[in-house]
């Protein structure tokens, strides 16, 4: 059964492919990558199933026994990604071809759209830090791609600011996998967590974990390093805005979460404190973007920010409380981005700007839309009993049990305002006088509504369902605080 692991990369990466050769016939290629999309969903639920029931599936590729082979390792961490992963895929692929133009889809989205989700589904599965590296490129690949799909002068701009930030960080990550190998003399995740703890350049390699993390907070957008995030994430179509802000930042965050509890979480008294001054700024300048424009894109651009402060906040505290709810809340905010970059999505196509200024009395309009908003709303904010609520509890419950006050007391103001930020579109927007010069596509809209209702009601059943999926969070957390069980499991010791 270990071939299972490597199935979620494979599918789509075939597929998109073999998509690249039919990309005029939409009609065919539209199908092909939903059929995919449902497909891939499925089995990825098969394969979390069979890894709750029976532990870690652990792949050799070539033979070649851990660590000297390709090593790939679908634990409930990384599966539990790669499903949330696969939920927006389907919500996205269905709602694509009601956002982009036939030129846009022809123009090989669905190809670059499939290698984006092998690419982001190999970086949680991978089993060392190289193969890491490699799917980080894949996926970004795939990413410079979308970015411009379209071809305007504003996505051109910003692309090249994506591009570069993005070359440099992954010059770095490529160089810090030497000076690493150069230490522990292997670059697989289980052998380097085995051998850090024996080797005697304790400051090296904490030198060598800041640099890892200089890395992955680049990718994630944490303080100070997300200044380039908010414009690059709005000027592509809406449906690549929500694939970005679900996925990409959170395979940063990912790769923290995994490298700081197996790698380096040995002697957390210097990296957990930093971690937590980082995510406090991260929390506060996040926010203070989001209330400072009238653009409801860079409205929810601007809210990627504090939601990884959130999660770095987690990861710093360090205990089982605090990274079951990094964990709970990673999941939650993979969706809930999702969902809120297609609605702004759809209101500036009906609305025919962006411009909150511009917007009134939407509701009477479209409805639902506007519900959808505000549910999605108190949902992101952590309103009770919503998903948000759940990752924001355990959270500050591990924050207090450590004695963290200041970042817990800043984390409740955030979420007040992260809400005050969201509920602004909703009121401006969609609340006033109806708009009769407004040219109504009710049928648009609907159409629209749909996928986005499809991924709110995951969002939704992970907090009213909680008592449901908090013992798999619990247990995750468990397995992450106890490296041994990834090593054991993957090197077979």
């Amino acid at each position: 059964m270990s071939n299972l692991a490597v199935l979620p990369i494979v599918i789509p990466l075939i597929s998109s492919i073999i998509l690249a050769f039919f990309h005029k016939k939409l009609p065919l290629v539209r199908s092909v990558a939903k059929l995919v999309s449902i497909i891939n969903l499925f089995v990825v639920g098969f394969i979390i199933t069979y890894v709750y029931n029976n532990g870690p599936v652990v792949l050799e590729s070539g033979g070649w026994d851990a660590p000297f082979g390709i090593i790939l390792v679908a634990d409930m961490l990384s599966m539990t990604l790669v499903l949330t992963t696969n939920i927006i895929a389907v919500a996205a692929v269905f709602y694509a071809q009601h956002s982009l133009s036939q030129k846009q889809e022809e123009f090989y989205f669905y190809t670059f759209f499939l290698l984006l989700i092998a690419g982001v589904s190999g970086a949680f599965i991978t089993g060392d830090l190289f193969n890491l590296f490699v799917f980080f490129e894949v996926l970004l690949m795939a990413s410079y791609a979308l970015i411009v799909l379209g071809g305007e002068k504003v996505q051109l701009r910003e692309s090249l600011k994506y591009i570069l930030i993005n070359l440099f960080s992954s010059m770095l990550f490529v160089t810090t996998i030497a000076f690493l190998y150069s230490v522990v003399g292997t670059i697989n995740m289980a052998q380097i967590a085995q051998r850090v703890q024996e080797v005697d350049q304790q400051g090296v390699l904490t030198t060598i974990g800041i640099l890892l993390f200089f890395v992955f907070g680049t990718k994630a957008a944490l303080f100070p390093l997300y200044y380039w995030l908010p414009k690059p994430y709005i000027v592509p179509n809406p449906v690549v805005s929500a694939l970005f802000g679900a996925l990409l930042t959170k395979v940063g965050i990912y790769s923290i979460l995994r490298v700081f509890t197996l790698i380096f979480g040995h002697n957390p008294s210097f990296t957990h404190n930093f971690f937590i001054w980082i995510a406090g700024l991260t929390l506060v300048f996040g926010v203070i973007g989001a209330l400072s424009t009238n653009n409801i894109k860079l409205i929810i651009a601007y809210n990627i920010i504090p939601a990884v402060g959130f999660m770095l906040m987690g990861i710093g505290v360090f205990n089982e409380a605090s990274i079951s709810g990094t964990v709970y809340y990673l999941v939650h905010d993979m969706i809930i981005k999702a969902v809120l970059f297609l609605i702004v999505g759809a209101i500036a196509y009906l609305a025919g700007t962006s411009d909150l200024r511009k917007m009134k009395g939407l509701i009477h309009h479209y409805p639902l839309l506007g519900w959808l908003l505000f549910v999605s709303g108190i949902v992101l904010a952590g309103i009770p009993p919503f998903s948000g609520f759940i990752g924001k509890l355990l959270l500050l419950q591990g924050a207090f049990s450590e004695g963290e006050i200041i970042i817990a007391i800043v984390g409740l103001l955030c979420s007040l305002l992260i809400l005050t930020s969201v509920m602004r579109i909703f009121i401006r927007g969609f609340w006033g006088e109806r708009d009769d010069s407004l040219t109504v596509h009710k049928k648009t809209a609907r159409k629209l509504t749909i996928p986005i209702a499809f991924l709110l009601c995951f969002s939704i059943l992970l907090g009213v369902g909680a008592e449901l999926f908090y013992p798999s969070g619990a247990s995750i957390a468990n397995y992450l605080l106890n490296p041994e069980i990834y090593i054991e499991a993957v090197l077979k010791e």
